[in-house]
């Protein structure tokens, strides 16, 4: 696995300060992106939270999923949780080791007490004392929030730093952007109220060894949900009951639980599990199988094939402006370009981490994470295959057909309708579950021009 080393510098350690005036939860932020351009230590917001308990336990939550490998656990890294002003909300994010579990916290106007918060991104530390301090708060006496430094100052070099170091794998970074482009496609498929939230995933909790790593299937009954030995119309997909642990931190407040999800169809598949707070929602999204990260699904490779799309998401980032939500009806108006260019666009900046994906306001929103933006692109290994293909001159176009020669064999790809098949094992095993292979994509960017053609008839 590729990697390399994501360098955190904080001015000093997050933590749970106590005093006559009550307790103050002091965020510390390092290096991010702002509408002002990068700054070393940005501010977001400061004020108080209308459910602070609640809160404490959500940001426990998603440093939960930030800390944890669902599959093979013996191999440990943990990422400082994301966080994202939007105006309006913070939004913390993280995920896990294995690339399998994407959590998010959304603490809405609702539960800001009003306060508006700052514009931008940036990690933010959260240390094994300030976990600890969260993890003893109770009731609801009044939580000071602060995220960013005490004073907007210019940080300088006599000043104490507390720098982290953290292993950060390529397929991390395809996580994020794979993770976006599948919440894209799900759709809303049950609501529980609180009472039947809470049976429901306490249910869970008792499942153990291998049920509790195996994909399993619910489908809605009235207000509930019930399991299912098959995916039935209506179903679904729970791969892997145990990775919604993170939940049972919020669980006593929730107000409902979401389901998301997109048409069973037999296999596994993607799921998002949001559960309602005040003025919060804390949202898991499980890739389909416990063994298999977000990172290989493949959705963002047709976006990231062709020469318009990235001049379309140059175009379009221009027009972002840390909004909440991005409404492709309205970008597509102020840049010029078709609904189904700027959705691709979109598609392409979510590989850079620049755009994700909202359920509950099923809309895109404005991010930018502190990553390299070209890193996800340049080590996708099926990209990089395909335009090895398609600039060797492996391609050879006839009609609706297309023949790609690839190591010592020589496989058929047929368009029917705008989509592609292929006779590689990798097209029989997944039949474009997990997003086109290295071939069909080596054709797609030779059809459109992108690089020449071995040959045509």
């Amino acid at each position: 696995m590729t990697r390399s080393v994501q360098a955190l510098a904080y001015s000093r350690p997050s933590a749970l300060l106590s005093s006559q005036a009550g307790q103050s939860l002091g965020l510390e932020t390092a290096g991010g992106l702002t509408p002002r351009g990068a700054e070393p230590h940005p501010r977001f917001f400061e004020g108080f939270l209308a459910s602070p308990h609640i809160a404490a336990r959500g940001l426990l939550a998603v440093a939960d999923v930030a800390s944890a490998r669902y599959y093979q656990r013996s191999l440990h890294a943990s990422l400082d949780p994301v966080v994202t002003g939007n105006g309006d909300r913070l939004r913390f994010e993280s995920f896990s080791g294995c690339c399998g579990v994407y959590a998010r916290l959304d603490v809405l106007s609702e539960g800001l007490e009003g306060v508006e918060t700052g514009h931008g991104t940036t990690n933010v530390d959260v240390n094994n004392p300030l976990r600890e301090a969260l993890s003893r708060t109770a009731g609801d006496d009044p939580l000071h929030l602060r995220v960013g430094p005490e004073e907007l100052a210019v940080t300088t070099a006599r000043e104490r730093v507390v720098e982290k170091k953290i292993p950060l794998p390529d397929r991390w970074l395809r996580g994020f952007a794979e993770a976006q482009v599948a919440s894209a496609a799900f759709d809303l498929r049950a609501e529980l109220p609180a009472a039947e939230a809470v049976r429901f995933l306490r249910s869970l909790s008792r499942a153990s060894g291998a049920a509790s790593r195996a994909v399993q299937w619910v489908v809605p009954a009235g207000r509930a949900l019930r399991p299912t030995s098959r995916p039935a119309p209506g179903a679904v997909c729970l791969p892997g009951p145990q990775r919604l642990a993170a939940l049972q931190r919020v669980l006593r407040y929730a107000t409902a639980l979401r389901v998301y999800g997109p048409p069973a169809d037999g296999v596994p598949a993607s799921s998002a599990w949001e559960v309602v707070l005040p003025g919060m929602r804390l949202t898991l999204t499980l890739s389909p199988e416990v063994s298999r990260g977000f990172s290989g699904e493949g959705g963002v490779l047709e976006a990231l094939a062709t020469d318009d799309a990235a001049a379309d998401a140059e175009l379009v980032s221009v027009l972002l402006a840390w909004e909440p939500r991005i409404e492709p009806a309205e970008l597509a108006e102020r840049s010029g370009l078709p609904v189904e260019r700027v959705r691709a666009a979109l598609t392409r900046l979510g590989t850079a981490g620049r755009v994700g994906y909202d359920l509950a306001d099923a809309a895109y929103f404005h991010r930018e994470l502190p990553y390299d933006a070209d890193r996800a692109e340049r080590h996708n290994p099926r990209l990089v295959a395909a335009r090895e293909l398609a600039r060797s001159g492996a391609v050879t176009l006839d009609g609706d057909l297309a023949a790609v020669a690839s190591a010592d064999r020589r496989y058929q790809v047929r368009e029917h309708n705008g989509a592609l098949s292929c006779t590689c094992p990798w097209w029989a095993d997944y039949r474009g579950r997990r997003g086109p292979c290295k071939h069909a994509l080596a054709v797609r960017m030779v059809r459109r021009g992108a690089v020449p053609a071995g040959g045509t008839r």
